[in-house]
This record gives C-alpha cells, structure tokens and sequence, in this order.
C-alpha cells in the first residue's frame, strides 16, 4: 500500500508541474537506453505523459486503421486520449473510452476534456483497469496504467480484441524492464506478436497471434 500511496502522489506533483508549464513543450528527459540513445531529440508535455512524438503517432495510427473502439488504461490528464479523438473526429466515426484509477487525476482529466471539442469521441471513466467492463470489440488497446499491471490488463482484455487490431504498451525501455518483460512473456506464450519500438520510454505494438486472418 505504501508504494501505490507513494505513486499516487507522484502523479499528483506532476500534475502541478503539467499545470505549471501550461503546454509549454520541453525536452524528453528520460535517460539514455542503449536503443535510444539521445533522448533529448524527442518533445515531452510532462513527465507521465506520452512523449509528443508517440502522441502523433497514435493519432495516425487511429487514421491509419480507422478503429471502431480504442480502449486507453492509464489517462492521467487526459492529453493521450485527446489526440486518440483527433485521429477518430477526422475518420468522421469511432469512441475512446479511458480510464483513470486516482480520483484527484481523474476529476482534473474530466474538467480538461469536458471543455474539449474532441469530447463528443470520448468517454472517461474513474475506473480501474482491471475492474471495468467493455462491450464490444476492441480495435486498438493502449496500455499505459500503473506499470506492474500492464500484462494483467493487456490478458484480461486480448479475448475481446480485434485479431486483426492491434496493442500499444507505454514505458518498454530496457530501462522500465516490468513492461518490457511482460511484452516479452507474453510473446513466449504465443499469445502476442510484438516489436519494440526505440523511442525514450519505449514504446510496444503488439497484435494478438490468435484468430489472425
């Protein structure tokens, strides 16, 4: 219980320091991996937020493979799941659903995306991962929740992902192993395909090997 307290409030003091930089975008400051060697090449809107590079990413991604449904763990301020919604508001159809466990986090994401125009693709649920119900068939998964539940989360959701849609988990550097590792674990299963990507605080895409036409 002390280190979920202890992470807690880590996220509350970056969520003042998100507050004080007012969108100001400043240098990834993750440390150097041996498969991204020079951080400091990438753009960071806070320190829990996806680095801006993956942040465009997602959102071509959700253009490029047109999702139906993307379910995000992990929502933090919200800032990922807006550019989710900007890649569905141009494919015109689609919904995000989020979720975020801490309710201090959560009340300040909801403020956020309830003065948002993307709102209308979006619902934020106070919820965890590993206790919230989907209906339907998730296209795109990004997992990006407390780090020690990522493989829990990503096998209580693959029987409802799409075989041909595809999982994204945050924080796969070989400096985060606990991520890396569960990606890893859950390849040798045979229940993933999967390739890391070498960006600061790593990036998986994954797709499940079951059921794939």
């Amino acid at each position: 219980m002390g280190l979920f307290s202890k992470k807690i409030k880590q996220e509350h003091k970056v969520m003042l320091q998100h507050d004080r930089a007012a969108g100001t975008l400043q240098s990834e400051t993750h440390r150097a991996t041996p498969e991204c060697p020079q951080p400091q090449h990438w753009s960071m809107v806070d320190s829990m937020t996806a680095e801006l590079e993956v942040l465009e990413f997602l959102a071509t991604l959700v253009t490029t493979i047109k999702p139906r449904l993307v379910v995000e763990t992990g929502s933090f301020l919200g800032v990922s799941t807006e550019w989710i919604a900007k890649g569905l508001e141009r494919n015109g159809f689609g919904k995000v659903i989020s979720c975020e466990f801490d309710p201090v986090v959560y009340a300040r994401a909801k403020e956020r995306l309830d003065a948002s125009p993307l709102k209308p693709w979006i619902e934020l649920r106070n919820q965890s991962s590993l206790e919230m119900k989907i209906d339907g068939t998730i296209d795109l998964f990004f997992s990006d929740s407390d780090m020690p539940i990522r493989e829990q989360e990503v096998k209580r959701f693959l029987p409802q992902i799409n075989p041909n849609g595809l999982i994204l988990m945050h924080d796969a550097s070989s400096h985060h192993k606990v991520v890396r590792d569960a990606a890893k674990s859950m390849e040798a299963e045979g229940l993933l395909s999967v390739v890391f990507l070498p960006t600061p605080r790593g990036l998986v895409i994954a797709q499940p090997r079951a059921g794939r036409s």
